[in-house]
C-alpha cells in the first residue's frame, strides 16, 4: 500500500531514490540477456538495446546521486532483482509485468515496452494500479520534492558521507552550492522519465532540443517489434489505436538470435541435474554471477568508498561488465540444454511452461543463457 501523499516527507523521498535505484539496475539484466543473444554484436537491433542500457546506467547513476545529495548511502551491493518478478519492479511498479530473463523476441519485446510505457498507452485496467508505469512513480517523487521544497535543500546544503559519481562523464550530480537544488532534481527526473517514455501525452518522442527528437525508450523497442524505423505523422497523435502506423520507415532486418532457454525461477537447477555436463555448465554459470556481483561490489564502493577510489572502482565495474559480455556470449550461451530435458520442460516447470514456451523456440536447439545471481546480495 502506497504511502499516504501527506506523510512523503524527506525520509520517504530519500527511500523512494532508493528504490528508483533497484527499479533503473531491475531493467538493465533484462536488456542485457536479449542484447547477450545475438549471435553477431553489430546488427542494429545490438545498437538499439545497448542505447538504451546505457541510458539506464545512467539513470541509476542519477538516482544514485540524488540519494547521495540528500545525506544518504546509496545501496547498491545488496540489490536482488527477482526474475521472472510476480509484481513487476521494484515499488509495486507494473505491477502487471512479468519480467524474464530471455532471449531477444517478439515477446521480450512487448515485455520492454510495457515496462517502458507512457501512461497513454495503457489500458483502462493497467492504469488502475497505484505506480502504473515508471513515469507514475517519478512524478510521486516529484510531487514529494516539491511539497518539501525547504528540507530538499537543506538537505542538499549540509550534504552527506556519499560520493557524488560521474560528472566528468556528464552524468548529474548535486552540488551543495546550487543556487536552486530542488529545481536541478526536478530536471534529473524530467531527464529520466522523458528518455523512458517520451516528450508527453500523444508522443514518444523526446523533446527536440533536449534530445534532438530521439525516440524513446519505448520507441525503439517499438521499432525493433514492428521491424521498421519510427516516422512522424503530422496532425496524427500517437495512441494505442495509431501506434502501428509510425512505424512504417527504414526496414529493420531481424538478426540471429541465440535460441536461450528462458531462465526458470530455479535458475536452471532443475534442468542441470538432468543434463550430463551439468557440473561444467554450472561452473561457467558461475564464473558469470561472480562476475556480476563482484560489478555490483565495484559499484557500491564507487558510491560508499573513499571519494578519491571512486574513479578506478567504477573503471573495475566496466571491467566486469565486460567479463560478463564475454562469458555469456562465448561460454555459457554455447551450451546446448540436451533435447531430452528439454521434452521434460512441462513436467519440470508446470507452473511457468507456459511462459518459457513463450519466450523460447521449443521447436529449435535450446541453449542456456545467464541468470544474473547478485551473490553479494
Amino acid at each position: 500500500m502506497p504511502t499516504p501523499v501527506d506523510l512523503r516527507d524527506l525520509s520517504w523521498i530519500r527511500g523512494a531514490l532508493q528504490t528508483a535505484i533497484a527499479l533503473e539496475h531491475s531493467t538493465m539484466p533484462l536488456y542485457c540477456a536479449a542484447m547477450y543473444s545475438l549471435e553477431v554484436q553489430n546488427y542494429p537491433s545490438y545498437n538499439t538495446i545497448r542505447s538504451v542500457l546505457m541510458e539506464e546506467m545512467v539513470h541509476m547513476a542519477i538516482a544514485a546521486n540524488m540519494v547521495a545529495a540528500l545525506g544518504g548511502s546509496p545501496a547498491i551491493k545488496g540489490l536482488k532483482p527477482t526474475y521472472p518478478g510476480s509484481g513487476g519492479l521494484p515499488g509495486a511498479v507494473a505491477p502487471d509485468l512479468r519480467p524474464r530473463l530471455a532471449k531477444l523476441s517478439g515477446a521480450a519485446l512487448e515485455s520492454f515496452m510495457r515496462l517502458e510505457a507512457p501512461l497513454f498507452v495503457l489500458n483502462t485496467r493497467q492504469r488502475g494500479a497505484s505506480y502504473p508505469t515508471i513515469g507514475a512513480f517519478y512524478d510521486a517523487i516529484r510531487n514529494a520534492i516539491k511539497r518539501n521544497a525547504a528540507a530538499v535543500e537543506r538537505s542538499v546544503r549540509l550534504g552527506g558521507p556519499a560520493n557524488q559519481v560521474g560528472g566528468n562523464l556528464g552524468y548529474l550530480t548535486f552540488d551543495r552550492d546550487d543556487p536552486d537544488p530542488v529545481a536541478s532534481f526536478l530536471h534529473a527526473l524530467d531527464i529520466i522519465t522523458e528518455q523512458g517514455e517520451g516528450g508527453g501525452e500523444g508522443t514518444v518522442e523526446t523533446a527536440a532540443e533536449t534530445f534532438q527528437k530521439e525516440g524513446s525508450h519505448y520507441a525503439r523497442f517499438a521499432e525493433l517489434r514492428y521491424g521498421r524505423r519510427y516516422q512522424p505523422l503530422d496532425a496524427v497523435p500517437f495512441s494505442r489505436e495509431t501506434e502501428r502506423e509510425f512505424f512504417t520507415g527504414e526496414e529493420i532486418v531481424w538478426p540471429v538470435v541465440i535460441n536461450t532457454l528462458a531462465v526458470p525461477a530455479d535458475g536452471y537447477e532443475a534442468v542441470l541435474a538432468l543434463d550430463p555436463r551439468g557440473p561444467e555448465v554450472r561452473k561457467e554459470l558461475e564464473s558469470f554471477d561472480d562476475a556480476y556481483t563482484q560489478m555490483m561490489l565495484a559499484l557500491d564502493t564507487t558510491w560508499n568508498g573513499p571519494v578519491e577510489t571512486w574513479w578506478p572502482s567504477l573503471g573495475a565495474a566496466v571491467t566486469q561488465m565486460d567479463q560478463m559480455r564475454v562469458r555469456s556470449c562465448f561460454t555459457i550461451m554455447r551450451n546446448e540444454i540436451p533435447p531430452e530435458v528439454v521434452a521434460r520442460l512441462e513436467e519440470l516447470y508446470p507452473r511457468e511452461f507456459r511462459s518459457l514456451e513463450r519466450y523460447t523456440d521449443l521447436a529449435r536447439p535450446v541453449f542456456y543463457g545467464p541468470r544474473f545471481l547478485n551473490n553479494a546480495a
